[in-house]
């Protein structure tokens, strides 16, 4: 396991109080510290979220494995899972030392496996259930504590059901609420489907900004490029990339500059490839594979020349046993960089 630092948050609304954010979301299986280690060296200024991490799971499992990541990532905010104000409560008090910029209550994950706890998007159905919750949270927090939600599930109106989740979060405190414009059908659609078929609206979303205007309202789902999210900055305060950032995350390359006022540069891909490189010796030297970080990876330089050998030489070499550093930088130097960053912010 990689070696990892610890530094406090920032207290208060951090990154919130500039009033625009972009940011990765959390999705199960693929942000762990690996992911957004990788993602931070890309873009400075993006908020990153670990993997949705249950209550119970902190309080009785191997808290260092599930909460400690690198300095490197702030500002990272940590998604929890669960429905019981007291646990939920307790796991915070157990991450706050571990130094999160924010602590985000999943309320719109659709999986079997949260529906059988009875949270995730099925707290969609019992909004003063959500409340309790991040009253109980937010009376122990010392960072945001926020709320990610659909916009409703199954047969809910969404005209309806949304509004009132965000009355009620917002009455006790919610710092912001990221909303994933899609239903979750909780009966008959798999996770993956969930985040495809039901349609999107960005409208309803847009709405919600009007009604509370002096509230972070951030926005996800089916956005696929930087273009879509400067569009939805015109109505909301923050974009969330989910899957085009993790699938090709070199739209990331150009974020800062675009929205964080960064000087215009060209990557710099020779000092990505040595930070990378560094990072997975360190892993490896703890007892960890090449895989593990590179898996993240393969999905860089979609589009350019070299990058389908780029992913075959992460997806295959990575994963030989003993495999070390030297496979990224073989990877690298397949690809032909001439064009890299109009390419990947098309």
């Amino acid at each position: 396991m990689t070696e990892l630092t610890r530094r406090p948050a920032t207290q208060g609304k951090s990154h919130y109080s500039n009033g625009l954010v972009l940011a990765v979301a959390p999705m199960i299986d693929w942000t762990d510290r690996h992911c957004r280690y990788f993602h931070r060296q890309i873009s400075r200024n993006a908020l990153l979220y670990t993997e949705m991490v249950v209550a119970d799971a902190i309080i009785h499992g191997p808290r260092e494995r599930l909460l400690s990541f690198d300095c490197d990532e702030h500002p990272v905010a940590l998604q929890l899972g669960g429905s019981d104000p007291v646990k939920l409560a307790e796991a915070l008090r157990i991450a706050g030392p571990y130094g999160y910029d924010e602590i985000n209550l999943n309320v719109g994950c659709p999986s079997d496996r949260v529906q059988s706890g009875t949270f995730g998007a099925c707290l969609m159905l019992t909004p003063e259930v959500v409340a309790d919750c991040v009253k109980a949270m937010k009376a122990v927090s010392k960072v945001p504590v926020t709320v990610k939600c659909r916009i409703g599930v199954d047969e809910q109106e969404p005209v309806e059901a949304l509004p009132e989740l965000l009355a009620r979060v917002l009455d006790v405190g919610a710092d912001a609420v990221w909303i994933h414009a899609r239903k979750a059908w909780l009966k008959g659609l798999s996770p993956k489907e969930n985040r495809e078929i039901p349609p999107l609206d960005y409208g309803i979303v847009y709405r919600m900004k009007e009604r509370w205007p002096e509230v972070f309202i951030g926005i996800n789902g089916g956005i696929q490029t930087l273009d879509e999210a400067a569009a939805h900055l015109e109505h909301v305060d923050g974009v969330m990339l989910g899957r085009a950032a993790y699938q090709n995350a070199g739209i990331l390359a150009d974020l800062d500059h675009r929205f964080y006022g960064a000087p215009a540069a060209e990557p710099d891909w020779d000092g990505l490839r040595d930070r990378m490189m560094a990072y997975a010796a360190r892993h490896i030297e703890s007892g960890g594979r090449l895989q593990h970080v590179a898996r993240h990876m393969v999905g860089l330089f979609a589009g350019l020349p070299g990058a389908r050998r780029y992913r075959q030489i992460l997806s295959s070499d990575a994963a030989k046993a003993g495999a070390g550093p030297e496979v990224i930088a073989a990877a690298f130097a397949a690809v032909d960089f001439s064009g890299a960053k109009e390419a990947l912010s098309a």
